[in-house]
């Protein structure tokens, strides 16, 4: 991980449980470096408009940050978004502890 991504999105359908993984390229991960932008993202692209935050069209997303998993005190961030079934709008929020590290250790950049 020099670059502080591994350039792999898992993508998981809960459905049929599913994983697909996704390798958007350095172009992508220039522009989104991770958590919260990478959330912002997927929101934006894998939601329809209108959808019902409580239904199946919506996406949850989990992110870490761009040097989670790095020697860094303090470094552990994990962004987690969705559409808000109290607004209907985005719903992102950020967390420590050692999901985010792990979730890199495994060479995957989101869970989407």
């Amino acid at each position: 991980m020099p670059k502080g991504y591994h350039n792999r999105i898992a993508h998981v359908d809960l459905t049929t449980g599913r994983v697909e993984y996704e390798a958007p390229g350095d172009a992508f991960f220039r522009t989104y470096l991770g958590g919260k932008a990478l959330v912002a993202y997927y929101l934006a692209w894998e939601v329809p408009p209108g959808a019902d935050p409580l239904g199946p069209e919506n996406c949850l997303v989990f992110a870490p940050g761009v040097i989670t998993g790095a020697a860094v005190s303090g470094q552990g961030r994990n962004a987690v978004g969705a559409l808000s079934p109290l607004t209907g709008g985005f719903g992102c929020a950020e967390g420590g502890g050692y999901v985010g590290a792990e979730v890199k250790r495994a060479g995957i950049d989101a869970i989407v």
